[in-house]
């Protein structure tokens, strides 16, 4: 797997707009860095930040990918124009997609090394930062979501060129497989058993699938 790094970006939560009678802050609204490097902590990127910390941010979720890879699609289907952080990411990369990184996979980014730990959850705020009503709808239905990763050692690392894989596990389940575990309506047993036998998937993605087990009555 060849997996190129296009661009990283950082923002601060700031005002997004106003949803249901609330002004909404949120750090979904990024910018990509200029500089050659940047510094990355355990549960952020120098400069980048989360509203509400109850649903974003934290070591399971410290750092934002997205594939460029999937533009093409976003702009025939639904005539959106992808650019780097356009789906509020922070790693636009190239060369990966959510059928071939799984639960678990390890990737070297200059001095850091990521863990890839859950899929991104939609959300409305999507829905502001496109100005699009159906985006949301759009990724939960494509599986072209994203993923979270942890960052197991922090350090300096480059805003462009290349980032390796240095770790998978064919028997771990793709990140396509632990998305549709929660939202798929019809979705495999055995892929549901699959993703919450894998060891590193995050808590909260755990948490997802029995809830959803529960209100199906299975547990």
């Amino acid at each position: 797997m060849n997996v190129e790094l296009l661009a990283v970006s950082v923002g601060k939560p700031s005002p997004l707009g106003i949803w249901q009678d609330e002004e909404i802050i949120s750090g979904i609204k990024k910018s990509p860095l200029t500089v050659a490097s940047v510094a990355v902590g355990e549960t952020n990127i120098d400069g980048d930040g989360q509203a509400d910390l109850t649903v974003h941010g934290g070591p399971d979720k410290a750092v934002y990918i997205y594939a460029a890879d999937h533009w093409p699609w976003w702009e025939a289907e639904a005539q959106f124009k992808g650019e780097p952080a356009s789906f509020g990411e922070n790693l636009t990369i190239e060369g990966a997609d959510e059928h071939t990184v799984r639960i678990g996979d390890r990737f070297q980014w200059g001095r850091v090394l990521l863990e890839v730990s859950q899929p991104r959850a939609p959300c409305f705020k999507f829905t502001m930062l496109t100005g699009r009503h159906d985006m949301a709808a759009r990724m939960t239905a494509s599986a072209r979501t994203g993923w979270y990763v942890r960052v197991l050692e922090t350090g300096e690392a480059p805003t462009r060129g290349p980032i390796i894989r240095i770790h998978t596990d064919e028997a771990m389940p793709t990140i396509r497989d632990a998305f549709v575990a929660v939202y798929h309506p019809r979705v495999r047993s055995d892929v549901i058993e699959r993703v919450l036998a894998a060891p590193r998937l995050s808590p909260d993605w755990r948490r997802g699938i029995l809830r959803r087990l529960k209100a199906a009555g299975v547990i």
